[in-house]
């Protein structure tokens, strides 16, 4: 107790201004004092693992896939990726087998087989159901299907939707405002240049403008309201190309963009945010990426191991290329390559 009136005006100012006051049970600390502690205390670690720091430009490898396949259809549903169909054989016998990779437990399980076997499809996911489009039963793609094939994980059931209104194997797929979009393919004699769109929430087909070249098994992806697409067969003699060009889905039209310098086809591609990647394919282990805002392409780090016509697909910002050949009617590979930009 103060007996001075003074004094304990001087130490009313002196708690005031450190913010020491004392409750009986407690003590609160000044504010920076405060501070002080709590960077100690953060410095001295806590029970959390820390975030491992990423390494870009970087290839890693995952579990192998249990059988190895090429030509498959290839989507991500409800974290899963999912490879579907293809070939098990060089010769190219199809399969209808599902293959289901887990990049959180970096594990492979068995899904529902597609109601019939498919060489050469493609695969998106709208509204966590799962689309198969096209491919054929045969390595000739002759001929070639229009079938289109939904699954839902939750009831773990294929059912079949509204027929392609051209059928085609080999073809890209790109989905932007949730409708699918069908790019080029090969109709058993030669690459097209139709655009297919189709609306899952209608069951209904749009043809849309043309291609302004003709592509198969090249790479696609949508970049943001854009969907870009690059090199591929260009004829049936098995020409590579390393055409680029740009669909705009608002005016329904194609523009031309900087050719890839290397031209390819059967390759394992992605888009991962603003960025189209492109690796590997018809024998060569190249890696690029291209940037559409600026319409220029990069060489980034090469693929470790030379894949044509593997499992392509994009989660959580990493490309993940999933089997394929070494080369065209070459070794099965089981391998799966997972590159971080």
């Amino acid at each position: 107790m103060c007996f001075v009136r003074r004094q304990c005006a001087k130490f009313f100012v002196f708690f005031l201004l450190t913010g020491l006051f004392l409750v009986p049970g407690t003590v609160v600390l000044p504010a920076r004092a405060q501070a002080y502690q709590d960077l100690a205390q953060s410095q001295a670690g806590s029970d959390e693992t820390p975030t491992p720091a990423v390494t870009h430009n970087t290839w890693t490898a995952g579990t192998p896939i249990p059988t190895p396949v090429w030509g498959p259809a290839t989507a991500v549903l409800s974290g899963n990726i999912y490879v579907v169909g293809g070939s098990t054989t060089g010769p190219g016998d199809s399969t209808a087998a599902v293959q289901i990779y887990d990049p959180a437990t970096n594990a492979w399980s068995t899904g529902v087989s597609l109601p019939a076997p498919l060489l050469g499809p493609i695969a998106a996911v709208v509204k966590n159901v799962l689309y198969v489009f096209g491919g054929s039963a045969n390595i000739s793609c002759s001929p070639p299907s229009a079938d289109v094939w939904a699954y839902s994980a939750k009831t773990k059931t294929w059912v079949s939707k509204a027929a392609m209104p051209t059928a085609v194997c080999t073809p890209n797929v790109a989905v932007i405002n949730n409708i699918i979009y069908i790019i080029g393919g090969y109709n058993g004699g030669n690459a097209l240049t139709t655009l297919q769109s189709y609306d899952p929430a209608t069951n209904t087909w749009t043809e849309q403008a043309s291609l302004l070249s003709p592509k198969q098994a090249a790479a696609a992806a949508a970049i943001g309201k854009t969907i870009v697409a690059s090199g591929g067969y260009i004829n049936q003699n098995g020409s590579s190309t390393g055409d680029t060009e740009a669909y705009d889905v608002a005016t329904n039209t194609w523009s031309e963009l900087k050719p890839d310098s290397s031209p390819r086809n059967a390759q394992c591609f992605g888009g991962i945010g603003s960025t189209l990647y492109v690796a590997g394919g018809s024998q060569t282990n190249v890696n690029e990426s291209f940037k559409l805002a600026k319409d220029t392409w990069k060489t980034l780090s090469p693929m470790p191991q030379v894949t044509t016509y593997p499992a392509s697909a994009t989660y959580k910002g990493k490309l993940y290329c999933i089997s394929g050949e070494a080369a065209w009617m070459g070794t099965m590979l089981n391998n799966v390559q997972i590159y971080q930009p």
